[in-house]
């Protein structure tokens, strides 16, 4: 590799990892706008594993917009991300994959008894397709595979003697 493709390479590898902090910040922002703004005009993001839909980022926009209501606080976070380039003749390609892990604490709605802490948690992996676009790079697939969840458990009074 020469230094200018591996330069090329390193600056594409920034912009990968920002698209993919700028998905988080979108959903736990609730910033559904931005977050169709991620996609090239061809994404999909596929939810099923965690009980959601699969659709095009317009329709899971849609669906996350409705569905994050009932957790007025989040924050993922997307770590080990694994970062692979498509190769185009020896030099860096316009598509790349993502493998990354994310754990997601969440807040039910109205369930806050004067406590901020997170009362719903989830984590698993992420599976992102990007393409490279006139607007830089873009997500084509997002695909969320759930591996867990911590729910509230349910308290129980002691039995009567």
């Amino acid at each position: 590799m020469t230094q200018r493709v591996e330069l090329a390479t390193v600056m594409d590898r920034f912009a990968v990892d920002g698209l993919v902090t700028e998905y988080a910040v979108a959903v736990d922002d609730g910033d559904w706008e931005a977050y169709r703004g991620l996609f090239a005009p061809d994404g999909r993001a596929d939810y099923r594993s965690a009980g959601g839909i699969e659709g095009d980022a317009d329709q899971v926009a849609g669906w996350l917009a409705q569905s994050m209501q009932l957790f007025p606080m989040r924050q993922h976070l997307i770590v080990n991300r694994r970062v692979r380039f498509g190769v185009l003749e020896q030099d860096t390609g316009d598509t790349a994959r993502v493998q990354a892990d994310y754990i997601n604490p969440m807040r039910f709605a109205g369930h806050d008894g004067g406590s901020t802490a997170p009362d719903f948690v989830c984590g698993g992996r992420y599976a992102f397709g990007l393409v490279r676009t006139d607007d830089g790079w873009r997500l084509r697939h997002v695909v969320v595979q759930e591996k867990w969840r911590r729910t509230p458990q349910a308290h129980h009074e002691p039995a009567a003697t």
